[in-house]
């Protein structure tokens, strides 16, 4: 399969933002903590040079015009002025000609928090959302998701599923995503959360996909579909089914408690790569890869 030319960036929630980090809006950007506003920069890092465009998608939040200039406000801490947003509350909505060039034309895209099966059911299937696919395919297009944005690219998406049931049968309920990214299950606010019994469940019932449990204030960079780098200030679980011996999950009803035997798990801390066609992790004092 050929490699996508774009990038995601999948955030795991409550990220630190320049105007929240140092409190001071006119103080120097130099002066803060490496890892505040690490993710956000990093978006913004890979912009420049380009159009510089960017479009925010609050679409999947309940309060899309607090999340929207939330953002907005960050870039423009970091020096954009060149910042659109998509407040889509409706399919209709999404079928908008001027949207639809809007998407065409950006050089980033941010997918907020909120309710990501609002996301999916109302740009899933739409012109729009087939336009950034080829786009991400075959451009340097760069596509961010915090939350309930980042749990939406992938082809399989967790919608709903309590953490202290998750590994009763049919608690973590599926849906489909967006599909930027195949074979990856993603979940956020995972530490805080406690979310490991989710990512344990999803895992087994799709052993050919990676979870990926995400922490808050993280992110994961992943280039060419493949090519995963943590970045932030937390940290990534990564849940490998390929070697399960056994699980009962087929077998059991509704309800029951689910045994899994050989599940793997690492933890990624800023720096480290995971190599999704191989399935290896290089941690980051090694960084070769």
């Amino acid at each position: 399969m050929k490699k996508p030319k774009g990038v995601l960036l999948i955030i795991g929630g409550d990220v630190s933002l320049p105007s929240e980090s140092n409190g001071q809006e006119n103080e120097d950007l130099a002066a803060m903590p490496e890892t505040e506003a690490a993710i956000v920069t990093k978006f913004c890092d890979m912009l420049r040079g380009g159009s510089g465009r960017i479009e925010i998608v609050p679409t999947a939040s309940s309060i899309p015009e607090k999340s929207s200039l939330r953002y907005k406000e960050a870039f423009q801490n970091l020096g954009f002025e060149n910042i659109g947003i998509l407040d889509i509350r409706s399919r209709e909505e999404a079928l908008n000609p001027d949207y639809l060039q809007r998407i065409k034309d950006t050089a980033g895209i941010l997918f907020t928090g909120g309710n990501q099966l609002r996301l999916t059911s109302l740009l899933g299937g739409t012109e729009l959302l087939d336009v950034l696919l080829e786009r991400y395919a075959s451009e340097p297009l760069v596509i961010a998701g915090t939350s309930a944005g980042a749990m939406a690219m992938s082809d399989t998406m967790i919608y709903e599923g309590s953490s202290h049931e998750a590994l009763k049968k049919g608690e973590v309920k599926f849906s489909s995503g967006f599909g930027f990214i195949h074979n990856v299950i993603i979940d956020t606010h995972f530490v805080k959360r406690g979310r490991i019994g989710r990512l344990f469940q999803a895992v087994a019932n799709n052993p050919s996909s990676l979870g990926i449990g995400l922490g808050e204030d993280t992110g994961l960079l992943i280039t060419g579909g493949d090519v995963q780098e943590a970045i932030g200030s937390g940290l990534i679980i990564v849940v490998d089914g390929s070697s399960i011996r056994n699980t009962n999950i087929a077998a059991i009803n509704e309800g029951e408690l689910i045994s899994i035997e050989n599940l793997s798990v690492h933890v990624m801390v800023p720096g480290d790569v995971f190599l999704l066609s191989e399935r290896r992790f290089i941690p980051a004092h090694v960084n070769a890869y």
